[in-house]
């Protein structure tokens, strides 16, 4: 437990176990709406952000949460009048983001390719003390959202549709999952990366899926796994040297191939007991008073 001993490795951690609960509790919703790419996109448009942030001389994570709330909205909005020219428009956007991001690190007097490298794939010891104000601050709105709306966001992404005949603000509810993504996406890019940063919002859940059999069960298996994987991936990037962004993504890729593995003989075991349970409630055969046992039940 040295590691504990330096104050870098002291922010990273902590923000490696906000990242944990973060990305998983909005990803749930994003796989629900089968939106499992929106965080990559997101995390394209971010980009530009972080390059605004060194070219404005202003916080890199604030800027990144602007630009990436500004495209997070701008996405829904294409996703609802774009039609058939929509993948198009997105394509544009992802792409844009990308290069604006390059361009304007490029022209900031204090920025260079390294600095951009670790936003890109994350990076324990540039974890700042602001760094890790920002990521408080926004981790307790994302928390806020995705708990305390957790039953209207749950009715949006599962039934758009019956959803709307509920009452419930659907574009409203939309949009504000879609800004939660975004504001997840620059909570997690000082740990994970922005490239790898949509893994960590959906393989957890897409793990916890195979064994939980309720929409809060996989919420919570899934933030399980979220936080102890990107504490492992941290701890294990201090004694060993490697990307933490790259090592915590593997060990979630890890923890969904063995769920998956013990997903079948668990499920095997359910039916098992399900059909035992059937069987002992079922009534036994009932005789009719007075009347004669047919020939074969008696051994005739």
């Amino acid at each position: 437990m040295d590691f504990l001993d330096y104050a870098f490795m002291q922010r990273a951690l902590l923000a490696a176990v906000l990242v944990g609960i973060t990305a998983p509790a909005v990803g749930i919703y994003l796989v629900q709406r089968r939106q499992a790419l929106m965080g990559d996109g997101i995390g394209h448009v971010a980009m530009t952000g972080v390059g605004l942030g060194f070219l404005l001389t202003w916080s890199p994570v604030w800027m990144a949460t602007l630009v990436s709330v500004l495209g997070a909205v701008l996405m829904e909005l294409i996703r609802w009048y774009g039609k058939t020219r929509g993948d198009i428009a997105l394509a544009m956007l992802f792409y844009g983001g990308m290069a604006g991001g390059v361009m304007f690190i490029n022209l900031a007097p204090t920025g260079s390719n390294a600095n951009l490298t670790s936003y890109l794939f994350g990076s324990l010891s540039t974890v700042s003390q602001s760094d890790v104000t920002a990521i408080c601050v926004l981790a307790a709105f994302v928390v806020l959202v995705t708990l305390g709306l957790r039953r209207q966001l749950f009715a949006v992404s599962q039934d758009e549709e019956f959803a709307r005949v509920t009452g419930l603000p659907v574009r409203v509810l939309n949009l504000l999952t879609a800004v939660t993504a975004a504001v997840t996406v620059t909570v997690a890019m000082r740990v994970v990366g922005l490239l790898l940063v949509s893994a960590l919002m959906v393989v957890p859940v897409a793990a916890a899926q195979q064994i939980a059999r309720s929409f809060a069960a996989t919420f919570v298996i899934a933030v399980a796994i979220g936080v102890s994987v990107t504490i492992g991936g941290t701890v294990t990037s201090y004694y060993q040297d490697v990307p933490p962004g790259a090592t915590i993504v593997l060990l979630t890729i890890g923890a969904f191939i063995a769920l998956t593995a013990l997903a079948a003989p668990l499920a095997r075991r359910r039916a098992r007991a399900r059909a035992a349970a059937d069987g002992a409630t079922d009534p036994g055969e009932c005789t009719i008073p007075g009347s004669r046992p047919a020939a074969d039940e008696v051994g005739v």
